[in-house]
């Protein structure tokens, strides 16, 4: 890509760098093609999530949860022994592989109803696990001052994916048929390993620039398969991270179930609801692309992390107050939008920046660990809270009513976690200057460990 060319046009959108330019660009085209894939196959598993039964759903969020108990430890021996450059285009073929062979399954007949159902827990798994490592390479890549500036722009990549792929479905669907999608999923995941190549060599042209120092980058990360869980359960920062996942994670599987039970009801048809789940799609990934070119990044440098990180909570708490006074399926759709949005331009660049401050062994595989099995364990645990909740008597009102205090509790979390980060940040550039010698592990405190960024003081033993 010719970074001199857009510069002008791009300078007035993003507080970006000549000599960062390159690196953005290829990280907008990574995303694109990894959410584009994504969103090809997403309105296909929700409708199969109704079709296998609403009474159902929460079998298949433990199905999820159980296939990532296996995923992530796998992971964690692959990344013990793989260097990055070939850990992660890894990931991405054999996801590849497996929409190919999904696609053989399909065509074939054999087992549909078992293979519809193991389709909606892959998919549950690969969109976990694609952009957790998307973003466990950004947070490696970039330093924390360029994350706090680029990584809403970056995000946009995977709106403007998340905005095609609906498009590509609604298009080929009707001619191609589901099953002949999946081809086309696998062959844009491919287009991001080219993207993750691009970036690997931008890495090494640009050593004053990445986020990682030169002897790390190409090794494996060493440990052991369960180190990210022992790291990310031994941390007071980490265990605050997971917290935040999982109290976002119960409220949005909450508006989740509200969706499936009363879309199930109010739209009968299959095609519409299919339809309908395209359509809130659009809304929420148009409504994102926006943010996150005009709102993030101001917000952000604006304001702080903390605040950020605070946003999402307190409209979840509003609006499950809402809900609860209104339960109607406008109403929902509305709410489902926003928080979605919210989610995606918002809540998780943001998020993504408390990783920046932590080693490279944490950014893998402790991250990995967060987003995929702590994300699941909350959808699984609020999955069968919310049947007993509805065992015990409460309606989706009631259900609602609940939701409220506890995204209250998720805002306090947001802001204590938004402190954090930026104490130990401060408290790096204070005692690192760049013209002092790289501390090693057992310096004094502020100073980064075994395996950790020890470039520009953008790494603290938080976990210690």
């Amino acid at each position: 890509m010719n970074a001199s060319l857009p510069q002008p046009l791009l300078h007035r959108l993003v507080p970006v760098r000549r000599e960062e330019m390159t690196a953005m660009l290829w990280s907008f085209a990574y995303f694109f093609f990894l959410l584009c894939s994504y969103y090809v196959l997403r309105p296909v598993r929700d409708e199969m999530g109704i079709q296998g039964g609403v009474d159902h759903l929460s079998w298949l969020f433990t199905g999820t949860f159980v296939a990532m108990l296996v995923a992530v430890p796998a992971f964690g021996w692959a990344s013990s022994r793989f260097p990055r450059r070939r850990l992660l285009p890894m990931v991405y073929l054999f996801f590849a592989s497996n929409l190919v062979i999904f696609y053989a399954l399909m065509e074939s007949g054999i087992a549909q109803a078992r293979v519809a159902q193991a389709f909606f827990i892959w998919v549950s798994v690969f969109n976990l696990f694609v952009v957790s490592v998307f973003w466990s390479f950004m947070t490696d890549l970039f330093r924390n001052d360029q994350a706090r500036r680029l990584f809403g722009y970056i995000a946009a990549g995977g709106s403007t994916g998340a905005l095609v792929g609906p498009l590509v479905t609604a298009t080929l669907a009707p001619s191609f048929g589901p099953a002949r999608l999946l081809p086309v999923s696998a062959v844009m995941l491919c287009a991001s390993v080219v993207c993750i190549y691009r970036l690997a060599e931008w890495s090494k042209r640009n050593p004053a620039e990445r986020r990682s120092p030169p002897e790390n980058v190409d090794e494996p990360l060493g440990g052991n398969i369960f180190s990210g869980i022992t790291l990310a359960l031994q941390s007071p920062y980490l265990i605050g991270i997971c917290i935040y996942v999982m109290l976002g994670t119960l409220l949005g599987t909450f508006l989740y179930f509200h969706q499936a039970n009363i879309m199930a009801v109010d739209v009968p048809s299959p095609g519409d609801r299919t339809a309908l789940f395209a359509k809130i799609d659009l809304a929420v990934n148009a409504l994102t692309f926006f943010c996150q070119l005009f709102v993030v990044g101001r917000l952000i440098g604006r304001f702080g992390l903390g605040l950020t990180l605070i946003l999402l909570p307190i409209a979840g708490a509003v609006g499950f107050f809402v809900i609860g006074l209104f339960p109607t399926l406008a109403v929902l759709i509305v709410f489902q939008v926003i928080r979605r949005a919210g989610e995606y331009a918002i809540t998780r660049p943001a998020r993504e920046i408390l990783f920046t401050v932590l080693n490279r062994e944490e950014k893998y595989k402790s991250k990995n660990f967060i987003d995929t099995v702590v994300f699941r364990g909350g959808d699984a645990a609020s999955g069968w809270l919310f049947e007993g909740l509805r065992m015990l008597g409460l309606g989706f009102a009631g259900i609602a009513f609940v939701g409220a205090p506890i995204a209250l509790l998720w805002a306090a979390t947001g802001w204590m976690l938004g402190r954090t980060q930026d104490e130990v940040r401060r408290r790096n550039e204070a005692v690192r200057r760049p013209d002092e010698p790289t501390p090693v592990s057992g310096a004094a405190p502020g100073n980064a460990g075994p395996g950790g960024d020890q470039r520009g003081g953008d790494v603290a033993p938080v976990n210690r």
